[in-house]
């Protein structure tokens, strides 16, 4: 079995499940959907397959989803998370219809954890570390968001304060040049399986093509090799692909986000 064969089936087998959302608040199943409900009022919808639905069902579904979402005052915001190797006849266009806005599609890439942890060295006069208090994440989350070109929103830094609080696995980790921290991601492991995700990876434009995120990504795998985990996902940009394609890593699929907000 080809490698893009193989870890594309891991990949819907072990991750497209509840595995995929350890950090959710609540879940609600409605028919094939599984409707997340994240801290900080972040709605989210996944799937293993849509079912088999045509059209007509995929275009009923996003509406019950849809108003599943609206009827918690708490959500103001909804992603629903598309793959491109799905069977989803019509899917853009419901989403659309319902007032969701796609992304910038991105590409699924899958390949052995252990070949992330040779990407890079350490640039001189760059410090990686692992963060945990709420002065750091605040610092984090507030430096991913400007690197992302978006404005500052806290309701991130609390759910991730949450998430750290619950210890459901999540690593935080920066790069920092002068005490300044300059980029920054997650790490999570996937409970019961045999992958970790890399995820959140940002950088300051001013400190970028440096070699900096890519030893932010063998410290991240390192962590993730001493855990015992063996498999590494990810959803990359364009920017990010090329340094895991290096490694290894092969891009099995595509993903699209679909926005809703209130």
């Amino acid at each position: 079995m080809p490698d893009t064969t193989r870890y594309l089936q891991a990949y819907d087998d072990q991750l497209r499940t509840d595995a995929e959302t350890p950090s959710a608040i609540g879940v609600t199943m409605l028919g094939p959907l599984r409707l997340v409900t994240f801290a900080g009022g972040r709605g989210f919808v996944t799937y293993r397959d849509l079912g088999g639905s045509d059209a007509e069902r995929i275009s009923g579904l996003v509406g019950e989803a849809l108003e599943h979402f609206r009827a918690d005052p708490e959500t103001d915001r909804v992603e629903w998370k598309s793959r491109g190797h799905d069977h989803a006849p019509g899917l853009h266009d419901a989403l659309v219809a319902h007032g969701f806005t796609p992304g910038e599609p991105e590409s699924i890439m899958i390949g052995p954890l252990a070949a992330l942890c040779e990407v890079g060295d350490v640039p001189a006069g760059v410090t990686v570390r692992r963060v945990t208090t709420e002065a750091d994440v605040r610092a984090m989350s507030a430096m991913v968001d400007e690197a992302f070109g978006e404005a500052v929103d806290a309701r991130q830094a609390d759910a991730l304060l949450s998430r750290l609080a619950r210890g459901d696995g999540m690593e935080l980790w920066v790069a920092e040049v002068d005490g300044r921290m300059v980029s920054g991601g997650r790490l999570e492991p996937v409970p019961g399986t045999d992958f970790v995700g890399i995820w959140g990876g940002a950088t300051l434009e001013a400190y970028r093509h440096r070699g900096i995120y890519r030893a932010l990504t063998a410290a991240r795998a390192r962590s993730a090799v001493a855990l015992g985990k063996t498999l590494v996902h990810s959803d990359s940009t364009d920017d990010s692909r090329p340094i895991l394609e290096r490694p290894g890593l092969v891009k099995v699929s595509t993903t699209t986000p679909y926005d809703w907000a209130r």
